[in-house]
């Protein structure tokens, strides 16, 4: 069966990344689609700060046939000379806020990750 996924991204990197590694991730099914038996993007949006408007581009997600809702590595992660490292955060300092409010009022399960996932992370998924 297939599920429909929707990503949400941060405004700080929307013109320095065209998304690839995340939809080659989402159409492989690796890193942070790993679980899912097939895969289709149902749309993305660019949250903009504060992140007041990411419940509602969730909601057009979920009309849309969102499944799930993916928030990208870069929110919480960045990219050094050894790979990507949450140490020192991503470009969201509330991240976890933001996925645990587009949860409660979509019902869909939101997952923390998308590519370029640091090494050894598991992503977090609000069920």
């Amino acid at each position: 069966m297939m599920s429909g996924i929707g990503i949400i991204r941060c405004e700080k990197n929307m013109n320095r990344c065209p998304l690839t590694g995340c939809l080659r991730c989402l159409t492989e099914r690796k890193e942070g689609f790993v679980g899912y038996e097939d895969t289709e993007i149902t749309g993305f949006f660019t949250c903009q700060c504060p992140g007041d408007d990411v419940v509602n581009l969730a909601k057009i997600l979920k009309s849309k046939g969102a499944e799930a809702i993916h928030f990208c590595t870069c929110l919480f992660a960045k990219k050094g000379e050894n790979g990507w490292d949450m140490a020192e955060g991503g470009f969201c300092d509330k991240l976890e806020t933001i996925i645990e409010k587009v949860h409660q009022e979509t019902q869909l399960p939101c997952v923390k990750g998308t590519a370029h996932l640091p090494k050894g992370y598991e992503p977090l998924v609000w069920k």
